[in-house]
């Protein structure tokens, strides 16, 4: 008797301690979840934000291509749907995250699926504008969600990404994605600067309904084209939007570039065949081009991570004597380290069928 006594004694013992033990785990873990630290942003913002962070959100667009090529297991939630067309490149999981919408621009922000996911930390990347603090602040005061922003232009993503490293612990990671881009950039720089700017093509890039949009130069959608080519649409107010400034066909034919590059679904497959298009040198010689765009366009609409794969490809396809890629390798290396994506043989034909002659 006195041993089953003994017996149960010791057996409530260990249980007791195992529920204190399990307890005390528990509590370590929420105050570590509660630690935070102080991270002053691109903008001088000084913002409290977890020292362990494992639920973000986008801001838009820029910012989810970022945060999804250096931590994809970390976002619960997108600015926006992927394309159907990007959904045959991109894992399942990451394409049927809720949508939150846009912060700001759209505002179509839907506070439901951001407050059901309950991110830690919402993050904005890319190019740093007049009033940027005023609209974090009020982002961080709607959502009570910590916002921060990180700058991020073609010359400085490889800093972008070291800093997300440091505040998402990632860093080895966002170390492998950062010196591609600084590889990638500084080498583009060293042979542009050797084939110099009077030796630069002319070049004009192309879109809207009427192929008469242009990305003009001083815009930062034009940072790529700026970096390779005499951008010819020199334009007194160059706009900051996505489609450009319009122009005319007859400014077309006064600038007369040497190569046209088209947005995706614009004009490029109509104008081989059109009089008025034929009386540019560049649709008469045929060098014309269509920027590939899955799961984002190369050349940088939106113009985040996605440019240095158009910087590669404009490389090639204006001076392939100068940089001699081997494309198809280089586009493969690229969706698997920022897309994390196989790319087949048959899907590279697909994507540069109408961006390689």
């Amino acid at each position: 008797m006195k041993k089953k006594l003994i017996s149960l004694l010791l057996i409530l013992c260990l249980s007791i301690t195992s529920l204190v033990g399990c307890s005390s785990s528990n509590d370590e873990k929420e105050k570590e979840s509660k630690k935070t630290i102080k991270f002053t942003d691109s903008v001088g913002r000084e913002v409290e934000i977890p020292s362990n962070i494992e639920k973000i959100a986008p801001s838009g667009s820029l910012a989810q291509i970022v945060l999804f090529s250096v931590a994809p297991d970390k976002l619960v939630g997108l600015s926006g749907e992927w394309s159907e067309d990007s959904k045959d490149y991109i894992d399942k999981k990451y394409t049927e995250l809720p949508i939150f919408g846009q912060f700001y621009g759209k505002g179509d922000l839907n506070m439901e699926a951001l407050a059901a996911a309950e991110p830690q930390l919402i993050i904005d990347i890319g190019e740093k504008k007049d009033g940027m603090k005023e609209d974090l602040d009020s982002i961080q005061e709607q959502t009570g969600i910590p916002t921060i922003f990180v700058e991020a232009t073609t010359a400085n993503m490889s800093d972008c990404y070291t800093t997300l490293g440091k505040i998402l612990n990632v860093e080895d990671d966002a170390k492998i994605l950062a010196d591609y881009c600084k590889i990638t950039y500084d080498s583009t720089v060293e042979t542009m600067e050797k084939i110099g700017d009077k030796n630069k093509v002319n070049l004009v890039y192309c879109l809207g309904d009427t192929g008469t949009n242009v990305i003009a130069k001083g815009s930062f959608h034009s940072e790529i084209i700026n970096l390779l080519a005499n951008n010819v649409a020199d334009l007194k107010e160059p706009s900051s939007k996505g489609d450009g400034n319009e122009v005319s066909l007859e400014q077309l034919y006064i600038w007369n570039p040497d190569v046209i590059i088209f947005a995706p679904q614009s004009l490029y497959s109509q104008v081989g065949n059109q009089s008025e298009w034929q009386k540019l040198k560049a649709i008469s010689s045929g060098k014309y081009y269509e920027a590939p765009s899955i799961p984002y366009n190369w050349m940088g609409f939106p113009p985040s991570v996605n440019r240095y794969m158009g910087m590669i490809w404009l490389s090639e396809t204006l001076y392939p004597e100068e940089f001699n890629y081997d494309l198809q390798e280089k586009t493969k290396e690229f969706y698997k380290l920022f897309y994390h994506a196989d790319l087949s043989d048959e899907r590279y034909n697909e994507l540069t069928k109408n961006a390689i002659k």
